[in-house]
């Protein structure tokens, strides 16, 4: 549950951007993807359709509080990240299960 409640803030960020600055002359696509490896790791796919992310924005050093966001909550979940910025924009997380000890 931890994990869901992490993924969640990530998730809304970037549809939300997508949705601000990608399609700035028409309708486009926003897809969510989230898989689980057999490696007991998480793959989040959050891309679109768009004219792309500018090259000056960089998701480990932005100045955005939104994407400053994004790196916090990928950093607790112990993930890293990779942008593509060719056919529009994909975010692609790898990220691990919060796991802590049983509550009383």
């Amino acid at each position: 549950m931890d994990t869901v409640i992490s993924c969640g803030p990530i998730i809304n960020e970037l549809i939300s951007n997508s949705l601000k600055y990608a399609f700035p002359s028409g309708p486009g696509e926003v897809s969510v993807k989230l898989v689980s490896n057999p490696d007991q790791t998480f793959t989040l796919v959050v891309s679109d359709t768009g004219v792309g992310l500018p090259r000056d924005v960089h998701e480990r050093n932005c100045t955005s509080l939104g994407l400053q966001l994004v790196s916090l909550l990928l950093q607790k979940l112990d993930g890293t990240s990779e942008v593509q910025r060719s056919a529009g924009t994909t975010w692609t997380m790898t990220f691990h299960e919060l796991l802590y000890p049983a509550r009383v």
